[in-house]
């Protein structure tokens, strides 16, 4: 980490240096000392440090401090830099863009992106992954096989491999029938058996690739609403709400059409729970109101979701109560495509994980079929093949979504219309994709933190 070397060659100088009775031999040292140190442009390590700091968003005047007065998300963008910083090898990071506001995301692509040396990288961001990389590591049953390309290439490219082989075999199949046919047919007839013999060769000569299931699962998420939703979606007028004295919501007023599809963005996270709550009904406004039209139906995911699991329910039994059809099979092939094979319908809801949490409440909005989707961070605790999976279902709702995530790449894919909450309550509202909003403002690229929590980033 860091450049240690270069670091103890600055120590060692300074002590020589400090020396009242010094030798001829700690001249020697010294001597040596430079050398290496300008050989290691040392000269210039603090301009390249100050460099790599500013990069990542931390003023000038933190540049001095101790790591003990800096706040937690300023000391993981240190710790950022201490591992960028010295031209090393072999750069292994971590998550890296945790804690980092888009510009400086947006700073360490660009320097990835021209890093010279070898990077290995693991992170859920695919939108960066996809930006960085030039080679993918597959690792599946233990074993690690080397892509080339980012991660939508991987991902496609390693797909189009499964279906090719299951094509192959599936001819395979077809040839092997027909020749035990032919053979079944002509082995006991004299005239054919040279063809027979011909066709047994032939046979044996045949095998089926293995084609291994991946230990990677990914749920079918599919949102039908079972109405279509009319002209009139919901009216917002004059919204505001103040919360431990804070005023996180003022004066907020916007109108929904049918094919909108809003992501809430930015840092201001109490203010878009508050509002997401206020438009289901869990909390009043201070002030404002709110009309939904009387085709719409809302299911709602929320980011807390503690409450929902403190129950001795079973998670069939829960889901139950939301389903039209009041039928456990019916249910359970929900919870099927939802990754919850045979028996684990019948776990209690206050055992699940964190992520089998957000597969019953993504099971919940299927069997309810409304035409409005409500979501407070739903990639939450979610493995990077669930979060495709619902990439996907949110690309295909035909209904309304009102959302936030902090997953870059499913806002850039799914939103065309953004609305931002600023610190100061106020809205902010865009019909444009979220890249387009970022460019038009480039303040908005310092409020968007992708800030994931150590619980956050525990998969199943």
């Amino acid at each position: 980490m860091g450049n240690q070397r270069l670091y103890d060659i600055m120590k060692e100088k300074e002590a020589i240096y400090m020396k009242e009775d010094f030798s001829d031999e700690d001249g020697i040292r010294a001597s040596e000392l430079e050398a290496e140190f300008a050989d290691m442009d040392g000269w210039n390590a603090e301009s390249d440090a100050a460099t790599l700091l500013n990069g990542l968003g931390i003023e000038t005047d933190l540049h001095y401090s101790t790591m003990s007065d800096l706040p937690g998300a300023v000391k993981v963008k240190v710790l950022l830099a201490r591992a960028l910083f010295g031209n090393p090898d072999i750069l292994l990071l971590d998550e890296p863009t945790n804690h980092l506001d888009l510009d400086a995301i947006g700073w360490l692509e660009e320097f990835l992106i021209n890093f010279e040396n070898t990077v290995i990288v693991v992170s859920h961001d695919r939108y960066f992954l996809n930006k960085v990389c030039t080679h993918t590591a597959d690792i599946d049953y233990g074993k690690i096989q080397l892509y080339a390309g980012n991660y939508d290439f991987w991902y496609e490219s390693s797909q189009l491999i499964i279906k090719q082989r299951k094509e192959a075999n599936k001819k395979k199949e077809e040839q092997i029938k027909e020749l035990q046919e032919f053979i079944s047919r002509f082995s006991a007839n004299a005239s054919k058996s040279k063809q027979a013999t011909s066709r047994k060769r032939a046979l044996e000569k045949i095998e089926l690739d293995d084609i291994r299931p991946s230990s990677r699962k990914y749920p079918y998420i599919d949102f039908r609403p079972q109405r279509e939703i009319g002209n009139e979606v919901l009216f917002v007028e004059g919204i505001t709400k103040t919360i431990d004295g804070v005023k996180v919501l003022d004066n907020v007023s916007f109108n929904l059409n049918r094919e909108d599809k809003v992501a809430f963005v930015g840092g201001n996270e109490l203010a878009k729970t508050t509002l997401f709550k206020i438009l289901t009904g869990e909390m009043e406004p201070d002030e404002g109101s709110y009309k939904w039209g009387v085709t719409t139906s809302q299911s709602y995911f929320p980011k807390d979701n503690t409450k929902i699991f403190d129950t001795d329910l079973i998670i069939v039994d829960y889901l139950t109560q939301f389903s039209e059809i009041k039928d456990a099979t019916y249910v359970r092939g929900f919870l099927g495509r939802m990754l919850f094979p045979g028996e684990d319908g019948v776990k209690k809801m206050r055992v699940l994980s964190g992520g089998e949490k957000v597969r019953v409440l993504l099971s919940k909005m299927m069997i309810e079929g409304s035409n409005i989707l409500i979501l407070d961070e739903p990639t939450d605790h979610l493995d990077m093949e669930s979060i495709t999976a619902l990439n996907e279902g949110l690309k295909k709702f035909p209904g309304v979504l009102l959302f936030a995530s902090r997953d870059h790449q499913i806002v850039q894919t799914t939103a065309n219309r953004i609305m931002e909450i600023l610190p100061d309550g106020t809205l902010v509202d865009k019909i444009t994709t979220y890249d387009e909003y970022l460019e038009s403002d480039e303040m908005a690229r310092k409020r968007q933190v992708y800030n994931t929590s150590e619980e956050e980033e525990q998969e199943d």
